[in-house]
């Protein structure tokens, strides 16, 4: 018997791991989840160091009945989450008992969350790596009603248990940080003022390729001008339309549309969160700046991550771990602690 039933799954939900590294010079994309920050965090608050895997859950949302009495936790977008009609808070850890279905539906913000088992899915590796790439269908491709997950170690830890508060740096923020290049010469200096002072939206023609924008037309001054060349996520490519489009977990591999721009790499996980009709409003860092953000964001994911334990336990166990009262002067007039 499986550990867990897929009820329902939405459009673009799949297993994802960090990524399958190393062989784009093959053709091959890394993958891996769309919000790379929440996949981490998810991580940490499992307890789970290596060959982590998690469903990626799309806006359409997932049902899984359980078999298993399991641990699982969930983060990324703010989504709505329920146990046979009980909410949950949306990021934290959970036990999901024998018998039990989890509901997850899209919720006030946000496009894709992530859920986990400790223990780990199981699941065939191909090139090392379990993440599913959905454009080819390698490691199965996309979740739907039927399928069926087994968990590589089941480990039930009632200790893991909290509700934790989304954190502000991973909601998706208008501003989205870029450095100018590589063909940034191929557009005029009208285009690249409106790139930096116009408004774009979102469109619904988005997925894990890459999210296409719609305002004013970006249209290089010759489309075709450049051979195909190595591609990297973040990459904000302009085909011959005009509209930008910034690609993400499973770009391909190489291609010869200019690329105007490309995301600073902290900001890759949070715009990957936006909704079809988000406004994304571009401005330029320097290489400098881009570096020294990126490492500013890891610091603070790290303190975040670092206060989870706080979270954990009964309310009881919470209030011993704080110092309620403090100063207390007795009638000698000696401190009391």
């Amino acid at each position: 018997m499986s550990a867990i039933d897929i009820k329902f799954a939405g459009p673009l939900c799949s297993l994802q791991d960090s990524g399958r590294m190393g062989f784009l010079r093959y053709g091959v994309t890394e993958s891996g989840p769309m919000d790379r920050q929440a996949f981490t965090i998810l991580a940490e608050m499992l307890e789970s160091e290596t060959d982590f895997n998690a469903i990626e859950v799309s806006l359409g949302g997932l049902v899984i009945r359980a078999n298993q009495t399991l641990t699982l936790g969930f983060c990324g977008g703010d989504f709505n989450l329920s146990i046979d009609g009980d909410a949950l808070a949306s990021w934290g850890v959970f036990t999901l008992h024998a018998g039990k279905s989890l509901t997850i539906r899209a919720g006030d913000s946000g496009s894709w969350g992530y859920l986990g088992c400790l223990g780990g899915f199981d699941a065939r590796p191909w090139l090392g790596s379990t993440s599913s790439h959905l454009a080819s269908g390698l490691c199965g491709g996309y979740l739907q009603a039927g399928d069926q997950l087994d968990v590589a170690q089941v480990l039930p830890r009632e200790d893991l248990i909290c509700a934790l508060p989304i954190p502000s740096f991973s909601r998706f923020s208008r501003e989205v940080r870029i450095v100018l290049g590589p063909q940034d010469g191929l557009f005029s200096d009208a285009v690249k003022q409106a790139l930096f002072q116009d408004i774009f939206t979102v469109t619904r023609e988005s997925d894990r390729m890459g999210m296409r924008m719609s305002g004013p037309s970006l249209a290089p001054n010759d489309a075709l001008s450049i051979p195909s060349e190595a591609i990297i996520r973040g990459a904000v490519q302009v085909p011959g339309h005009g509209d930008p489009i910034i690609l993400l977990a499973d770009h391909q591999t190489t291609g010869g549309y200019p690329k105007i721009a490309t995301v600073i790499t902290c900001d890759q996980d949070t715009v990957g969160q936006a909704r079809a009709g988000d406004q994304v409003q571009f401005v330029q860092v320097s290489v400098d700046d881009a570096i020294q953000a990126t490492r500013d964001r890891a610091a603070q994911v790290k303190h975040w991550i670092s206060e989870i334990p706080t979270h954990r336990g009964s309310l009881a166990e919470k209030l011993n771990r704080v110092n309620l009262i403090s100063g207390v002067v007795g009638p000698d007039g000696i401190s009391r602690h």
